[in-house]
């Protein structure tokens, strides 16, 4: 606890240079402004977001606040349509697959929601050391995956230097000229020098949540006296990241702390205040909901989410922020993500997911509430998610190709918000998919992605941009041929 104790007080030293730009007043004004809209109202904000999609505008909080207040069934029929609709237009019909990979457990912080909290003695506190690292890298590739957030846990056992060596090794690792191509990162908020040492090793999207951003809420589940109890610490944490040189961020809540409606808003003056500062909004929303974990005291929160709440959530926040990439996690079970990917224009979902520390290598199939942050609720395989996605039409995506040819930051934002991302998202998804299947899909996979998916989505790059369509037909030329990583 000594370097608990050590960073503590570092951390209160820490000047904020930075307006606050959460007022609980403000934002609890507008959500009572909006009670019971009307259906106009509902409609002029739906196709305001909709033509938002080509303009890379967001939402002002009022208007979000009229689609939280929204309570008629039809009108958020036309929610769930135009979210599906904002999404196909910025990132086309893709769903980019990636895989958690739960690295360390040990925490110094005892937040009252999290399994990891350092008061549960039921808890295994493990490490992985790189060996241990690398067996977990080697099974996730041979299931096929390209694309990692590596989660960490504050502790010095976990702290920046590790995080930089963990994060070399997981590139380091080859194995069948396979290789994990991008490593984002969701570990607790830093020094700018510490973001720095971290960005030498090539991170991709670091990933930091309020969990709330309702201050109150905040400091009674991050006791006092803890790292993570230091509201404003965390609050500024992109900030830092932005201001250390970092390329991207994302932003998250934990839904059932408080009001999500709230949290929402909260989280959309988070977005406006990095434009205003950096001009760079937030790569990513996330919008996980608390679930069972081991020796809990927050799993019957008063502000618990439905399956019905998380669905309006995540269709919300895609009007919201229309450039904005949303992420959905395996935390939900298969039917709700199912659904969520229908009407909530979702972008990138995690598959063949497993949170245990070394859960990849040793094989686990269930949930080890010892072992794990909380309970999952789709065990679904990379191959059998693929699967249930080309079945409705989808194309699954590995792709990594922005990272790496320096798309990221200042020079993504244009592309998504002018909503010309797509254009390298869909060839770049088809290429990255056709390596999957090369490589690793089932014989029902592969039939169904090389006579359905893969000529759907060249034909319609055939019919509007037929130079591109050209290109990518080489590159997959280049695949069957056994070339690795062709990418625009």
């Amino acid at each position: 606890m000594s370097w608990a104790k050590e960073r503590l007080n570092k951390i209160r030293e820490w000047k904020n240079p930075y307006e606050n730009f959460i007022d609980d007043e403000k934002i609890n004004a507008v959500l009572q402004k909006t009670q019971k809209p009307s259906q106009e109202a509902v409609l002029s904000v739906i196709e305001k977001a909709k033509s938002n999609a080509l303009k890379g505008n967001m939402l002002t909080p009022e208007e979000t606040a009229v689609l939280l207040n929204t309570t008629d069934d039809a009108l958020w029929e036309e929610i769930f349509e135009a979210a599906a609709y904002i999404k196909e237009e910025v990132y086309g019909n893709r769903i980019v697959l990636f895989s958690p990979l739960y690295i360390s457990n040990p925490c110094v912080n005892n937040c009252s929601y999290c399994g990891f909290k350092s008061s549960n003695k039921g808890m295994q506190k493990i490490t992985l050391d790189m060996q241990g690292l690398e067996k977990e890298i080697e099974s996730l590739l041979d299931a096929g995956q390209k694309r990692l957030i590596a989660v960490y846990g504050e502790h010095p056992k976990s702290d920046a230097s590790y995080i930089a060596q963990s994060v070399k090794t997981i590139y380091g690792v080859k194995k069948d000229k396979s290789e994990i191509r991008r490593v984002n990162i969701n570990a607790a908020p830093m020094f700018e020098d510490e973001y720095r040492l971290i960005k030498q090793e090539g991170i991709g999207t670091y990933q930091v949540f309020q969990e709330t951003y309702h201050k109150a809420t905040y400091e009674k589940v991050h006791p006092k006296g803890t790292l993570k109890g230091e509201y404003e610490w965390r609050l500024f944490a992109l900030h830092r990241a932005l201001n250390a040189g970092l390329d991207d961020v994302a932003v998250g809540v934990l839904f059932g702390l408080y009001d999500y409606r709230y949290e929402i808003l909260a989280m959309l003056h988070h977005a406006m205040d990095l434009e205003k500062v950096f001009n760079i909004g937030p790569h990513t929303m996330s919008f996980p909901r608390i679930k069972l974990t081991l020796n809990s005291d927050t799993n019957a929160s008063a502000y618990a989410v439905s399956d019905k709440d998380i669905v309006k959530i995540a269709a919300v926040i895609r009007l919201m922020c229309p450039f904005t990439g949303t992420i959905l996690t395996a935390r939900e079970d298969s039917c709700v993500r199912d659904e969520m990917l229908k009407k909530c224009g979702i972008s990138q979902m995690d598959a063949g997911t497993n949170i245990g520390i070394g859960g990849y290598s040793e094989n686990n199939d269930g949930n080890n509430l010892s072992k794990q942050q909380f309970a999952i609720g789709d065990h679904r395989s990379i191959d059998n998610f693929i699967l249930s996605l080309i079945k409705e039409g989808r194309l699954p995506s590995f792709c990594t190709s922005c990272y790496r040819e320096g798309r990221t930051g200042c020079n993504f934002m244009p592309l998504a918000k002018h909503a010309t991302i797509k254009y390298l998202c869909i060839p770049n998804g088809i290429l990255t998919f056709k390596e999957y299947i090369r490589d690793y899909a089932s014989s029902e996979v592969k039939e169904i992605g090389e006579s359905v998916i893969i000529p759907k989505y060249l034909k319609m790059l055939q019919e509007n941009l037929p130079q591109v369509a050209g290109t990518v037909e080489k590159m997959i030329s280049s695949l069957d041929e056994g070339k690795n990583d062709c990418h625009i």
